[in-house]
């Protein structure tokens, strides 16, 4: 995931897995900062800031903060209106987009995500329904670098959510309890609550089915992926990569939502 010498920038929400991860690291001896992106979620937002910014002057670590209203006119609530989108679509694209910016902007080798297994069991079990080979052959625990993206790993992808919060408890780490009031209703959570009941009927199903996968079947869309990605231009908007002819998703969001 990384060596000696990277440098690695950790994206913190203010939850448990991102400052757990971050915590680790950093007693590790890795060179870590933290960037914290603010997304407009009223009250919400305002918390889970302000428990990065604790955690990060407690620990005299480096923390990167960048506002999404301030740097580029929207939230994610508006944005989720003017999309007529889920607002958790248009939080992940924006996240997916400036935690690939930040890092290329200010020279780190790679982004580190708080994802746990739960996350990744409740993701690929959404994938695996629709057959989504897009983004299974992309539901990795490491995405190398490549022209125009910085390395992604997720280093906690063994530890389910109840281990991550022990952790948090254990160390003393004070974090934001409450699930972001847009996720009311979203996919990923239920598909997390059924895996849940499953892996209460039979205990280790999630590991099984995940690492199962990774193990043995992920390997089979890796070229689904790649087609996907035979082509990228240029964005007129802020020059990353895209497989769009115009602007990259990011940008189009943003145009769309100031018209």
């Amino acid at each position: 995931m990384f060596g000696p010498g990277d440098r690695v920038l950790v994206a913190v929400s203010g939850g448990k897995d991102s400052l757990a991860l971050w915590d680790i690291l950093l007693d590790l001896g890795v060179d870590a900062d933290g960037l914290y992106l603010g997304l407009g979620i009223g009250e919400y937002s305002d918390a889970s800031g302000a428990f990065a910014r604790a955690y990060a002057t407690a620990r005299g670590a480096k923390l990167v903060e960048l506002d999404i209203p301030t740097e580029y006119g929207f939230d994610i609530p508006g944005a989720a209106v003017a999309t007529r989108r889920v607002p958790c679509s248009a939080c992940g694209l924006s996240k997916r987009h400036l935690f690939n910016k930040a890092a290329l902007d200010g020279g780190y080798d790679v982004v580190a995500t708080g994802h746990n297994l739960d996350d990744e069991a409740a993701v690929l079990f959404g994938n695996v329904l629709r057959w989504s080979t897009e983004y299974l052959g992309r539901q990795l625990p490491v995405l190398p670098a490549a022209h125009g993206f910085a390395r992604k790993v997720k280093p906690l992808i063994r530890l389910g959510e109840r281990e991550t919060a022990a952790y948090c408890v254990l160390t003393g780490i004070d974090y934001i309890v409450e699930e972001c009031p847009n996720a009311v209703g979203n996919k990923h959570l239920g598909y997390k609550a059924a895996l849940n009941d499953i892996e209460t009927q039979s205990p280790g199903s999630k590991a099984a089915f995940y690492f199962g996968f990774l193990d043995r079947a992920s390997s089979r869309f890796v070229d689904d992926t790649a087609a996907g990605r035979t082509e990228l231009n240029t964005c007129a908007g802020c020059g990353a990569p895209t497989t769009n002819a115009d602007l990259c998703a990011f940008c189009a969001l943003v145009a769309k939502v100031a018209r």
